[in-house]
């Protein structure tokens, strides 16, 4: 499955364990994209204000701080950016009720093959991109109106 209406996306991987990092990170670059990796969890807002990305992909379970805490605090610097939830917790309805409360906008097992995250990825980019483009089409241009 291929990612929508574009070539490449930029991602921010945010996951404790860096073998999992750095092989996700390595996996999403042959698919053509870029993407960096945070294997601590306190280091995201100062990446955030000095780097851009189109996708973060967060674990839940950190030490430190929790991927919920995490998700809610970027959803405070960027409401729009998506957030996927990549977790070994396995389906747990609570915590993924918890991370899609907090604004995560997908949620995949570590358990899974690799490409099923790469179509959880895609399912969310389309979807955001549609949200995207139908908010965009139906906000109203601002006029600037003559003054006597």
């Amino acid at each position: 499955m291929n990612l929508p209406q574009r070539d490449s996306f930029q991602f921010l991987i945010i996951d404790d364990d860096p073998g999992i990092a750095h092989f996700l990170a390595t996996y999403l670059r042959q698919k053509g994209h870029s993407c960096e990796f945070l294997t601590e969890g306190f280091e995201t807002a100062a990446w955030l204000a000095h780097n851009d990305c189109e996708v973060i992909i967060v674990d839940l379970k950190m030490p430190k701080v929790d991927g919920i805490s995490l998700i809610s605090f970027i959803r405070e610097i960027n409401v729009n950016v998506p957030i996927i939830v990549f977790t070994g917790m396995g389906y747990d309805e609570e915590h993924m009720n918890a991370a899609l409360r907090a604004g995560a906008n997908g949620y995949v097992s570590k358990n899974l093959p690799i490409e099923q995250l790469y179509c959880v990825l895609s399912r969310v980019l389309a979807t955001c991109q549609q949200r995207a483009r139908t908010e965009k089409s139906t906000r109203t241009q601002p006029v600037l109106v003559e003054t006597a």
